[in-house]
Formats: C-alpha cells, sequence, structure tokens
C-alpha cells in the first residue's frame, strides 16, 4: 500500500479539488449525483468532436481527451476510482489485486494481477502483456507518451523497445500474475504513474507498431468498432469485460459514437439548442471562448454546464535557444496584456491569472510573481528591458492551434507585443497533430501557446516532464520541454528532489524549484484553467474529473 504521509496528501488535494468542482457547478446534476432516477441500460452516448486524437495507442496517448477515451477501452495495473456521490478520487487496483506492494525504498515496486481478467477475444490478460506494453515506451517507433518508464527502469534509457525481441531485465513477471517494476531511484508515488494509460497490457501478437492506435486491443468495458481517422470512432461492448473486477468502470450504453472534424461553437450551439441529436451528447474539447461567457451565464443551463476544476495550467512557451537574450525574454512577460489574452478564452470562466508554473491544488504550490504585479502587463518595464538589450527589431513566430479560440488568442499576443516594437507572426498549427508537431524538436516557432495538465497533483509531474533539458536529445520525438530550457542547475535540482523521500520535504523544493525556472523567463504563466462543458439532457452519471480534468465517462447513463 502507499505510505500514509503520501496517500494523506493526495487525498487532501483531491478532496479540495472535488470540493472545488462542487462549489463551482451551477448544479449538483454536474457532479453526476443530481438525478434520483435508476440507471437505465442501452442507448448511444454521442460525442461530439472538433478533431481527432493525437492516439489511442496506450503508450503514445498524452491528452487529456485520449487518455480519457482510452480508459474506456484499456484496464491499467491501478486506476483513480471516481463515484457519482462527489466524493474524492481514491487510487485503487485496477488489473492489480491492490496498489502495488513498495520495497528497498520504494525502489522496487510488486503487482499481482486479478484472476480471470480477458482481452476482446476472451483470452487470458498476463503480466508478460504488461511487461510487453510498457517495454514498448522505449520503442524509437513508439512516439509520444509520458517518459517515466524511460526515466525511472533500470536500464531503460539505453533499451530500444521489444519490436527485435530484446528484453528489459529490470521489468520481471516470476508467473504469469506478478509482475515487479526495478527502479534506479525511490520513487513513493510510482502507484499512481501505473494508473495511466501506458500501463495497460499488450498482446504482442495484436501489436500492429505505429498502427496500433486504430486497433487497440480491449480490456475495458467497450471495443473499437470502427475507426476512420479524423472522421468517426466507434466503441461498443466488449463481450469479455468483466463488473466484478472492475472497480472503476461501468458498461452501461451499448455504444460510444464519436463524430469528429466538427466546429467548436457548432457543437457548442448544439448541446445548448438539446434538440433530438444532441439530447444523448456530450463534448470533451472545452467550450470555444467566444461562446463561454454566454453559456456560463444561462441559468437555464444549470443542470447540464459542467465546470472541472483542475491543476493545470495554460502558458506560453519562450523558445529559449531562439530568444537567447534574456532582458528580450523579460521584456514578453512584463508586455503581455494577459487580460485580452483571457477573453480570447473566454474570460473570467477560463480561469484565474497565473503567475506560477504549479497551479493551486497541486502539491508544492507557492504564492510568488516574479513580473507584472497587473494582469494587463507593465510596458514601461518591457520597454526598458528592451533597451537593455539593445532595442533589437525583433519578429517572433508564434505557434496556435488552427482554431477561432487559439487564433484570437494569438491576435491578443501580437497586439500585446507590438505595443512595445516586437512583430509576431502567428502560425496555426492542425489542431489533431499540434501537441506531436510542438513536441517535435525539429519545430522552429520562437513562442507556443502549450497547457498542461499533471498526470496526477504532484509537482513531480510538472516541473520535470516541462523543463528538465536533457529530454530534449533523449526525446527528439516526444519532447515536453517546448521552452528548450536546459539550464544544468535546474537539471540538478530536479535529480537532487528526486533522491528526496520525505514527500513534504520534495514538495517545498519543487516549490523553490518554480520561482528558480520562472527566473530565467522561458515560459510566461498565463491562466490557472477551468474546463468548461456542456452534455444533452438525457445524459446521466457524469463525473467531473479533477485528475483527468475531463468529464468522467466510467458512470454514464442515458434516460429514455
Amino acid at each position: 500500500m502507499m505510505r500514509k504521509t503520501r496517500s494523506v496528501a493526495l487525498l487532501a488535494t483531491a478532496t479540495a479539488l472535488a470540493l472545488g468542482v462542487t462549489a463551482c457547478s451551477s448544479s449538483s446534476k454536474s457532479t453526476g449525483s443530481g438525478s434520483s432516477d435508476a440507471v437505465q441500460k442501452g442507448g448511444t452516448l454521442t460525442y461530439l468532436a472538433p478533431s481527432d486524437f493525437d492516439s489511442l495507442d496506450p503508450q503514445r496517448v498524452y491528452t487529456t481527451e485520449g487518455q480519457n477515451m482510452v480508459e474506456e477501452i484499456v484496464r491499467t495495473l491501478t486506476g483513480w476510482q471516481e463515484k457519482t456521490d462527489g466524493s474524492a478520487p481514491k487510487l485503487v487496483g485496477d488489473l492489480a489485486t491492490d496498489t502495488g506492494e513498495p520495497s528497498q525504498n520504494d525502489t522496487v515496486w510488486t503487482f499481482h494481477l486479478k484472476p480471470g481478467v480477458k482481452y476482446q477475444d476472451g483470452t487470458a490478460v498476463t503480466s508478460q502483456d504488461i511487461k510487453y506494453g510498457v517495454e514498448r515506451f522505449m520503442s524509437p517507433d513508439i512516439t509520444g507518451g509520458p517518459g517515466y518508464a524511460a526515466q525511472w527502469l533500470v536500464g531503460a534509457s539505453s533499451y530500444k523497445g521489444p519490436f527485435k525481441g530484446q528484453d528489459l531485465a529490470s521489468i520481471q513477471t516470476p508467473d504469469s500474475s506478478t509482475i515487479v517494476f526495478h527502479l534506479n531511484q525511490p520513487v513513493y508515488d510510482f502507484n499512481e504513474t501505473t494508473a495511466m494509460a501506458g500501463w495497460a497490457p499488450v498482446p504482442k501478437a495484436h501489436d500492429t507498431g505505429a498502427n496500433y492506435s486504430t486497433g487497440v486491443w480491449a480490456t475495458g468495458p467497450y471495443m473499437i468498432k470502427s475507426y476512420s481517422k479524423g472522421k468517426e470512432l466507434v466503441l461498443v461492448k466488449n463481450p469479455y469485460w468483466s463488473a466484478s473486477s472492475d472497480p472503476i468502470r461501468d458498461q452501461n450504453v451499448d455504444e460510444i459514437d464519436m463524430k469528429q472534424g466538427l466546429d467548436r461553437s457548432a457543437i457548442d450551439q448544439q448541446l445548448r439548442a438539446d434538440g433530438p441529436d444532441a439530447m444523448n451528447a456530450v463534448q470533451q474539447w472545452p467550450i470555444a471562448g467566444a461562446d463561454l461567457t454566454q453559456i456560463a451565464n444561462d441559468p437555464t443551463l444549470k443542470s447540464r454546464y459542467h465546470v472541472i476544476k483542475s491543476p493545470g495550467i495554460s502558458y506560453l512557451a519562450l523558445n529559449v535557444n531562439r530568444i537567447k537574450d534574456i532582458h528580450v525574454r523579460q521584456a514578453i512577460e512584463f508586455a503581455l496584456d494577459k487580460t485580452t489574452a483571457r477573453g480570447a478564452f473566454g474570460g473570467s470562466a477560463y480561469g484565474d491569472y497565473a503567475s506560477t508554473m504549479l497551479a493551486p491544488g497541486v502539491e508544492g504550490h507557492k504564492d510568488f510573481n516574479l513580473y507584472a504585479t497587473s494582469p494587463s502587463g507593465d510596458q514601461t518595464k518591457a520597454k526598458a528591458l528592451l533597451a537593455q538589450a539593445g532595442n533589437p527589431k525583433l519578429t517572433l513566430s508564434l505557434a496556435v492551434e488552427n482554431t477561432p479560440t487559439q487564433t484570437n488568442f494569438a491576435d491578443a499576443v501580437k497586439s500585446s507585443l507590438a505595443n512595445v516594437g516586437i512583430t509576431v507572426n502567428i502560425v496555426p498549427v492542425d489542431q489533431a497533430n499540434y501537441f506531436s508537431t510542438l513536441d517535435n524538436t525539429k519545430n522552429q516557432y520562437d513562442m507556443a501557446w502549450m497547457d498542461w495538465i499533471p498526470d496526477w497533483p504532484n509537482p513531480s509531474t510538472v516541473l520535470p516532464i516541462l523543463f528538465d533539458g536533457r529530454q530534449i536529445a533523449a526525446q527528439p520525438a516526444s519532447n515536453q520541454d517546448i521552452s528548450y530550457l536546459n539550464d544544468p542547475a535546474v537539471n540538478s535540482q530536479i535529480d537532487t528532489i528526486a533522491k528526496m523521500t520525505d514527500p513534504a520535504t520534495a514538495d517545498a523544493a519543487y516549490g523553490a524549484l518554480d520561482q528558480q525556472i520562472l527566473a530565467d523567463a522561458s515560459v510566461v504563466p498565463l491562466f490557472y484553467m477551468n474546463f468548461d462543458e456542456l452534455s444533452g439532457g438525457n445524459v446521466q452519471g457524469l463525473v467531473p474529473d479533477p485528475v483527468n480534468a475531463s468529464l468522467n465517462f466510467a458512470h454514464v447513463w442515458l434516460k429514455h
């Protein structure tokens, strides 16, 4: 089991987040507990989406929307149990009988699998399948996904994956129901890592490598019936899923039909009208900025308007290899008018102004502000810093998603920087491929809009991932350090904190590291995000998920 100190810390954070959801929701229905009706079976849940996922491959998926859908298809060693009664998320064994057994100062973790768990074809899930799935993380052919496996498993940094028969010795399977992970450092919350999709089993016989996204072999309540990328994904019931062994998910609806490539505002208006095509529908990409204020203030939508609080942050990454003068980067920090930038996303309903990279709700969060005290910026200070840099004539590129909300945000940034003499060229990037494009070190953007949601509410899932410069060379196709900060002092402190075994000491050190990183002016923290979504009038059992920052489908059902 987890250490009590860690369990208590997480429970307190999760409880605070859950209470935040309840307080900010317009109705108790948005917690999934507002309806006293008995759960009904059957029907098709329609999922309205502006674009496809980057991937549904468990070892590649690393977006909120993708992770949430994958959780309906695959099960992992552990997972977050989120009930419709508004209680805090609880870490439980999913494929595993419990949340794992740490030993040797948290460097060895052992999990035992539940008996009788099967794939969609009726074959048994084995520990060897989980080992193979985790080994896929290290293959150069499987890009994206979190890098924890490569970072923490002994020998993983030089391992190139299982596709040519190689074995990673630090993952042991003494029998078909036991798996043991040997880590190169103590990781007291490793069992929270194993709740992520990458710790799902993959049967070697059905692995199609880079194409596995369209044919994921299911262990969860639903399996892929058809998948036309960019157009439609249809999930149907997995006949071999067992409710008795799954403490996380239900199997209430018959199908989940995801319609892709729709205009975001059109989705908002369709759900708002709640006509025949929308009553059984949900969205998961947030409400478009142009629609948010109106929808948030519409009292007739209270029962269907969901506010999901999360410890996530929206930020502007400044490429330090391209904007080399720190005075220029500091000038951008001061020049940016966050009020107009937030207006593009829908105003105050989108979230609070940010000054740190660790958001409130993340353990170790520390309140500080190194730059403009006013959210509208400080142009005088920005111009003074540019003078120190020699008043360069700058033209900078800014990457954003190719959506109206994002391009409006980019216009706000362009206007702010024009006021201090910096020209901005806006470069819209296809939304479906945005993060995979930006995560590739071949991108040539000076600045980029980004957001980040912790994999769980711990600073270890924020600062090391976004600012450890060593990953730039180690993971050139799935780099998360979009600022290209490679500061030896920051890297060294990340290593120092990783060796700390007391959670409170580590959390405090991460708070100080946040301030150290912001002093480099490699990112402009923008907003601590809320996620606002609508659902159709027949959709019940939705749970605002503070861990995944989305509406959780685990218990969804439809009124007939």
